[in-house]
């Protein structure tokens, strides 16, 4: 029996420094199939003339040379930009006004914590037809302002004011994200600071700019760059808001919506698209680097 035993046991240990790749192949497999072979073939489509039926031939630089003077393609550069410039501050700054006041064990701050987290939870879909309809020419808040003289008000057919409006829509939906993020960081920052600054004669704003913000800084630049790029990549909103055509004579069209409408349906240019999405790519990582960048230079 004890030769078996020690066989067995050396058998056991000799598989040992396999079997944590067993553990890990399913989710290698499903990252290989779903992340890594998109991210490849879109790489070897950027620089092909492919089609949605047909397969394509190598074309180089070709369609990035098209991207250089195309309008839409600039229009859409702007929107997104301007999308970052617009939602990244208020995601930043808002929820850890809200996760400030939410931190207190004050009576009924369990009801706000949840109607904070709401929209986060809900579908997009379901959010952008609310604000469509709160927003429409004949919606909810048009027929208030109707009734106050103000007059209609073009939320939805306005270039910059459907733009300013998905901004809005972007911002109300993760404040609540953030703010959990806020929360968390919060948590661990010792009481004694606070303390020991209102000592000193420091008053709230004292303190938060003085305490809470250098306590959270690493937070607000991990919110800041999650934010970016969520903003850059925006479509839903956007989408819903200003429909297929995005927009008036498709002044808000996002780069995402632009890859959608570019390399979907049987004429679709799927090389076209995949060189917008390499694109988007790029100026993707060129926003995380110039956040930490920035991050390391208040550090130091």
């Amino acid at each position: 029996m004890a030769p078996s035993t020690v066989s067995s046991g050396s058998r056991v240990r000799r598989q040992l420094p396999f079997s944590p790749w067993l553990f890990a192949a399913p989710g290698l497999l499903v990252t290989a199939a779903f992340v890594l072979y998109p991210f490849v073939s879109t790489v070897v489509n950027a620089f092909t003339d492919r089609r949605t039926l047909v397969a394509g031939e190598f074309v180089g630089l070709a369609n990035f040379r098209e991207l250089l003077g195309d309008d839409m393609f600039w229009i859409a550069l702007r929107n997104s930009t301007l999308y970052v410039l617009g939602v990244v501050p208020a995601l930043v700054v808002l929820p850890l006004l809200l996760a400030l006041l939410v931190q207190r064990n004050i009576p009924g701050v369990a009801f706000f914590r949840s109607a904070f987290y709401t929209p986060v939870v809900a579908s997009i879909v379901v959010v952008g037809l609310i604000w469509v309809w709160l927003l429409d020419d004949r919606g909810l808040v048009n027929s208030m302002l109707e009734l106050l003289g103000a007059g209609p008000v073009g939320f939805l057919s306005d270039q910059w004011l459907l733009l300013v409006s998905a901004m809005a829509v972007t911002v109300w939906k993760g404040l609540g994200y953030y703010m959990i993020i806020y929360l968390a960081a919060l948590a661990n920052v010792p009481r004694e600071l606070h303390e020991a600054a209102a000592v000193d004669g420091a008053g709230a704003v004292r303190r938060f700019w003085t305490v809470t913000v250098p306590a959270v800084r690493s937070t607000m630049v991990l919110v800041a760059a999650l934010s970016s790029v969520a903003a850059f990549k925006v479509f839903s909103e956007v989408y819903l808001m200003a429909g297929p055509t995005g927009g008036p004579a498709g002044e808000d069209t996002t780069l995402i919506m632009l890859i959608q409408r570019t390399g979907t349906g049987l004429s679709g240019r799927v090389g076209y698209a995949s060189a917008i999405s390499l694109v988007v790519f790029v100026i993707t990582v060129v926003l995380m680097l110039l956040v930490l960048r920035a991050d390391r230079k208040d550090e130091s």
